[in-house]
Formats: C-alpha cells, structure tokens, sequence
C-alpha cells in the first residue's frame, strides 16, 4: 500500500517506490505519519532531508542520499562516535543501505548561522559570545575524545586534490582566466607552502566542516551536524572553519579573543596545539587559507557544474579572508598579487574589509 507524499518531488520513479515502501514499515514500526512527509533542508551536495511526524506529533529526519552518489556508512560511523563521547549529534534510528536512507532523531530547525546574523545585526554580542564558546568547547571534545585512527587520512594527496579546485574551477571557469607559466609556478609554491603548513601540525579528529551553518541550537548546545565527510587532519583546520566561516564575518579582535580561549581550552583538554600562540594563530590562518581557496573553488563548481548559482555571491567574503591572509605573510604575498587581479577586483576586495 503506498502513502503519497505530494510535498516531496521524486524525480526517480523507482527511488519514490522504494522510500514509499520503506517509509510504510516504519509507519508500522515506529508510528510514522507518511503523509507527514515534506522537505526539510537540502545541502551542497546529492543528499537532501525530509521531516517526517510519529503519531504523537514529534518529529524525525530522513536523510535521502542516493547510494550511487552517496555513501550513508560514513555518516553512521561518526554519528556513533559523536554520541559515544557525549555530543550532541543526529542518532541513527533506522538505515536502508541499500537506497540511501537513514532516519534520524531531529535537532529542530534553529540554526546556529540565522542566530548568530540576528544576534549580530542586533549587537547582542553576549548571545554571539555564548554559542560561539559553546561550539568550541564541543569542538576541543571532539578533538580531544573522538577515534581519529578511525577516520580516513587527510594526507598531501588529499590536500593537493582540494586545492587543485581552485584553478580548475574559479580561475578558468568562473573569470575565465588561463595562467601563464610565471603565474602558474606562483601556484605551485603557494601549493607546497599551504601543503606543509597542513603536514606538519599534529592531526586529530576534524569535521572539515565545522561552520555555524552546520550547528544547531539546541540542548546542550550545539547539535553537530555534516560530519560524515570528516577525516584524521590538523589541528587548526576545525577551529579555522569556525571563526572564517562562509556566511558569517567577524572583526579579527573578535576571532582571536575566541581563538585564545579555544587554544587555552584545548592545551587543559591536552589536545595538542602549538605552546606558542602566536604560531598556532599562523597555523589557523594558513589553515584558513587552503579551506577559503578550496571553497571559491567548489562554491563556483556548484554554479557550473550543478546548476546552484546562489553560492557565488559570498565569493568576496572568501576572496577578502584569503587576501588579508596571503598578503600578511611575505612567502605567500606573490598568491596575494596573483588573486587582487583579475580575480577580485578592488570594488569586491573593499566591500568586506
């Protein structure tokens, strides 16, 4: 027996009958509503999640990832990992692994992200202050309690791929710009540089998306969400996610106040981060550097590979953190001339200093 669920579209016929199947077992199972069924949020990826009510009226999350382009077993694995050291996380409650779908205890819908903009816009800097040291207390417990052998190695391949994003898809696709080999060569040794920036700090358990648009506020504060792409990486990579975020700027007073008290958190938690600041603040910010270049990269592979040109408008926030970064160090200033032009452009460039 099918229960239609008209506020989802299912471009897969064969994909709806099989949910349509599944979703039916747990209505007998765990007193699902199928009619209930409507869309919850979609990310940068093929997945997508649905909200789906039992018959006391909570709700639940279904996550739909389509197994030919999604693998669900990650996800399943750190969400035990999370919940195992006492974070606050999706639990799995049901897996079909062979169509992709997962359902999930729901965290709500009060993102970390829309709080943070509406504290901001408000200068309620004690609501700021609160979550954001809330979310690096999770974050020194992840790094100081997770499994990280368990993981897969954010080694130099891994890197080099992310990197190679950059060129491929801002440089030549977004502005249309074909490097020369003196520009080329820039590259390569920004490349090496950011590479064994990466290499050489101690690695532990990293997110690799750790940003407030993948937090929840809830209780306790915060619920983790998108980790199932998470790796065996370097310490400064997480915390460098958090405070140089893709939707959400802060003054630099404002991200080392927080970087302090992340390091002094983390050295009492014996996660291990450099005895001086001030070179784990270059490590964060040269960390900063390779994240904020892979996402131009990816954020213009969105618009031109998978038809979501919405992302291209934070594009200057991300080339204002990686030039404010590349012209502060003088082995990475030549990076800092190769973007200002034709990349940025002054007018973008000033907009968000």
């Amino acid at each position: 027996m099918a229960f239609p669920t008209p506020a989802v579209a299912w471009t897969d016929p064969a994909r709806a009958a099989a949910f349509e199947h599944w979703i039916h077992a747990l209505r007998e199972r765990r007193g699902l509503d199928p009619a209930s069924v409507r869309i919850a949020s979609s990310d940068a990826s093929f997945r997508r999640y649905l909200r789906v009510d039992d018959a006391s009226g909570a709700s639940h999350i279904v996550m739909d990832a389509p197994p030919a382009l999604q693998d669900v077993q990650p996800f399943i694995h750190v969400a035990a990992m999370l919940e195992r050291i006492g974070l606050q996380a999706p639990r799995v409650l049901e897996q079909d692994l062979a169509n992709g779908f997962l359902l999930l205890t729901d965290l709500g819908d009060q993102s970390y992200l829309a709080t943070l903009q509406r504290a901001q816009a408000a200068g309620d800097g004690k609501t700021c202050d609160t979550l954001m040291r809330e979310a690096i207390a999770a974050l020194v417990t992840w790094q100081a309690r997770a499994d990280a052998q368990t993981l897969p190695l954010y080694d130099e391949a891994f890197v080099r791929r992310e990197l190679a994003i950059f060129p491929q898809w801002c440089v030549q696709q977004e502005h249309g710009v074909q490097w020369n080999a003196e520009q080329s060569a820039v590259w390569d040794e920004a490349c090496a540089l950011l590479v064994r920036n990466m290499l050489e700090q101690p690695y532990v358990a990293m997110h690799r998306d750790y940003m407030p648009r993948n937090l929840m506020v809830c209780a306790p504060n915060p619920g983790i969400l998108d980790f199932q792409d998470a790796v065996r990486g370097p310490v400064g990579y997480d915390i460098a996610s958090l405070l140089r975020d893709a939707f959400i700027s802060w003054d630099e007073e404002q991200e080392i106040d927080w970087a302090v008290r992340y390091w002094q958190a983390a050295r009492k938690a014996e996660v291990p981060v450099p005895e001086d600041f001030g070179d784990f603040w270059r490590r964060i910010e040269w960390s900063g550097l390779q994240r904020h270049l892979k996402v131009l990269g990816i954020f213009c592979r969105l618009k031109h590979r998978d038809g979501k040109p919405h992302y291209v408008a934070d594009l200057p926030r991300f080339y204002a953190y990686a030039h404010k970064v590349a012209s502060r160090y003088n082995a990475l200033r030549p990076l800092a001339r190769l973007l200002l032009e034709p990349l940025m452009g002054a007018q973008r460039l000033d907009a968000y200093y």
